[in-house]
């Protein structure tokens, strides 16, 4: 072949392989852009029309930007026990949702395990095992738990070795599923931490219906018979029930029998409406609230108990501050009432909770830092000794230096029961790590709810856990409490009771309990 004059030929052929290359390497360089790429990171995929990551990790992975500071922080205690064989407790609860309020809580039940597992590993006289920790999400409303608990079930198997699962937040059928699916089907003890639905424990009719669940916040139906001690004053004749009738969300459905049991002989029946599927969303509902209010003005009621979710609560409460009858109304609702405290949208309508014609918010709080932290002499119950350390512990790490996970508030309870659920897990591992033991089962840590009792009681931030033989915690501290609009917080009213009073100081259970 004969060459083109000054080696044309030769700078074309050159041209043409440079061209064909750089066209290759653009190919691949763009082609993540044109697949459909599932993983967000290891342990993490990409899951269901929104795109969620949703899955396990070990902090490597920030869900948010609001948890990247103590993800990193968890990654690097982590780290740290890598070498010294560690026991592996993961945290299990939505870590994405485009609610603030919502976004704020999960940050801060994340913190709380942290916390946790920071005192477990630093300020517990070197007990073995060193804790690992893993962040465990199953989507928006635990729509992804299958999955997740799946990987879960396998770090139980392998030399991660999960000993427990914690958190549990939201009371819904699929966080039912999901507690079923670890506990019943692959024997993996669970602590839940803000859970209070009453259909999702064992029981003396079903002892067995999740083997290995433990609980450490006080039952809907707990709540309402400590409500009910500090409120016998209130009259079921001037009382009404403000209830939502949304299928699949036990805490729903526990909170509506509870109040018609209050309420009981209220001479109108329930106003009802149906939230949204997702209980985040705003739907029409301020429309019905607003067409409501006549109703409850022409009434005889002063007391409303109201079972449903924060976001509707804050609506029924927007229209019931604008009513044209001149009354005072005490609203009580459940404890997710607290996620109020943190909701920018309620901002401007904390106005409508004053004296005179206005409206007290009442609820029974899961922990509240004045129910321990005030003087006087120890009562039985709790430990102020307890709730001292968290609140040391949320002082010292609880800022956005190097090595801390970002202000910490402990005035919502959040923080507080995650704490505590974190805490029981871990009590009950190392409860079962003693002579040549370095790594329990998962049945051996099953079996130690059975001794959490007694002296052998977790003293919680929150309250003594005093645990019965189904795993439920008895006679647990109810802090009673009202939303303040001078402060804009929750203010501690006063310590109620299930059984009416404080437990002995041995936190004995009588038989039929």
């Amino acid at each position: 072949m004969r060459l083109l004059p000054d080696g044309k030929l030769y700078r074309a052929l050159v041209l043409g392989a440079v061209a064909m290359a750089l066209a290759v390497g653009t190919f691949f360089a763009l082609k993540p852009v044109f697949t459909d790429d599932p993983s967000c990171a290891a342990g993490v995929e990409r899951r269901g029309a929104r795109g969620e990551c949703t899955g396990v990790t070990d902090g490597g992975f920030h869900f948010t930007a609001a948890l990247a500071r103590v993800s990193r922080q968890i990654k690097a205690e982590n780290d740290r026990v890598a070498g010294d064989k560690p026991v592996t407790v993961a945290l299990m609860i939505p870590m994405i949702s485009n609610n603030p309020a919502e976004q704020h809580e999960f940050t801060e039940q994340v913190q709380g395990a942290y916390l946790a597992q920071y005192r477990a590993n630093h300020e517990s006289n070197g007990q073995r095992p060193p804790i690992r920790m893993l962040l465990a999400n199953p989507g928006r409303n635990y729509e992804f738990w299958q999955p997740v608990a799946e990987q879960l079930a396998a770090a139980a198997t392998t030399s991660e070795n999960l000993r427990a699962v914690a958190g549990i937040n939201i009371s819904l059928k699929e966080t039912e599923r999901a507690v079923a699916f670890l506990t019943r089907t692959k024997g993996i003890p669970v602590v839940a931490g803000p859970m209070t639905a009453d259909d999702i424990m064992n029981s003396a009719t079903r002892p067995r219906a999740y083997p290995g669940l433990a609980r450490v916040a006080p039952s809907n139906s707990d709540q309402a018979a400590a409500l009910g001690s500090f409120g016998s004053h209130i009259k079921p004749s001037e009382t009404m029930v403000v209830e939502d009738i949304r299928d699949d969300d036990n805490y729903l459905a526990t909170l509506r029998r509870t109040f018609e049991k209050l309420a009981e002989g209220a001479p109108n029946a329930p106003e009802t409406f149906r939230s949204p599927a997702d209980f985040n969303e705003e739907g029409n509902l301020a429309n019905d609230f607003h067409q409501m209010v006549p109703d409850i003005c022409s009434s005889d009621a002063k007391t409303i108990y109201f079972a449903g979710r924060p976001v509707q609560l804050r609506q029924f409460l927007t229209e019931l501050g604008e009513r044209n009858c001149n009354k005072h109304y005490t609203v009580i609702s459940g404890s997710h009432a607290s996620t109020l405290t943190v909701d920018s949208r309620f901002r401007d309508r904390w106005r409508a909770l004053t004296t005179g014609a206005g409206i007290t918010v009442r609820y029974a709080a899961l922990a509240h830092p004045d129910a321990w932290a005030r003087g006087g002499p120890e009562t039985p119950g709790g430990s102020k000794a307890a709730y001292r350390q968290l609140a040391d512990l949320a002082r010292r790490l609880g800022n956005n230096s190097a090595t801390g996970i970002g202000p910490v508030s402990l005035s919502d309870s959040r923080t507080i029961i995650t704490y505590d659920s974190v805490t029981t897990a871990i009590t009950g591992i190392r409860n079962n790590t003693v002579g040549k033991v370095e790594v329990p089962t998962l049945s051996e840590v099953t079996n130690s709810w059975l001794r959490l009792h007694g002296g052998n009681r977790v003293n919680g931030a929150s309250g003594w856990i005093c645990l019965d033989q189904y795993g439920n915690p008895h006679n647990k501290a109810v802090p009673i409490v009202h939303l303040d609009p001078a402060t804009r917080t929750a203010v501690f009213d006063h310590l109620a009771w299930p059984e009416g009073r404080a437990p002995d100081p041995n936190c004995s259970i009588r038989t039929g309990r």
